[in-house]
């Protein structure tokens, strides 16, 4: 699909996620997984232009482009904000969320929700560009074991080959 670019302004997260809903739809993607999915990228967008944008007093464009192919559906969400790779934040889990939310401490759960979301999620780092990369694998594809292989929260772009070829 052509990229949406769009001005990094949270008046601009409906487009995203009409964007993205096309996509998975486009893809094939099951009801749930396609939810997940617009709530992963809702999320990154959200804190790139809370977080990487507006809080840094910047100004800049969000790129929003999906690809897809028989495998899988791959979004690739580039912005120029302050360079930020969620990748190296300390994991949270799940009883780290829990406790958050019975001592009323916001945050903190987002990278949690994308890695969760979706089957990998890569970081890179471009030139002046963040690049965050989320993969969805095809209800039509399956493994031997019955499942898309889940890596998540992976910075190193040579892992994707951890994606069977066959």
């Amino acid at each position: 699909m052509e990229a949406l670019i769009l001005p990094g302004k949270l008046d601009n997260l409906g487009l995203i996620r009409k964007y993205i809903k096309s996509a998975a739809t486009e893809a094939g993607l099951e009801k749930k997984a396609s939810y997940k999915l617009c709530l992963a990228v809702d999320e990154m967008a959200t804190n790139i232009i809370t977080h990487g944008y507006d809080k840094n007093g910047l100004e800049g464009n969000i790129s929003v482009e999906a690809k897809i192919d028989e495998k899988s559906l791959t979004v690739y969400i580039e912005d120029t904000a302050t360079p930020f790779d969620p990748t190296t934040k300390e994991p949270v889990t799940k009883e780290d969320l829990e406790n958050r939310i019975k001592e009323g401490i916001p945050g903190g759960s987002g990278v949690y929700l994308v890695c969760q979301s979706v089957d990998k999620f890569i970081y890179e780092h471009i030139g002046n560009r963040n690049r965050n990369i989320l993969i969805v694998g095809s209800p039509k594809y399956v493994t031997i074991e019955g499942k898309y292989p889940k890596i998540v929260c992976c910075s190193d772009v040579n892992n994707i080959s951890h994606f069977p070829t066959s």
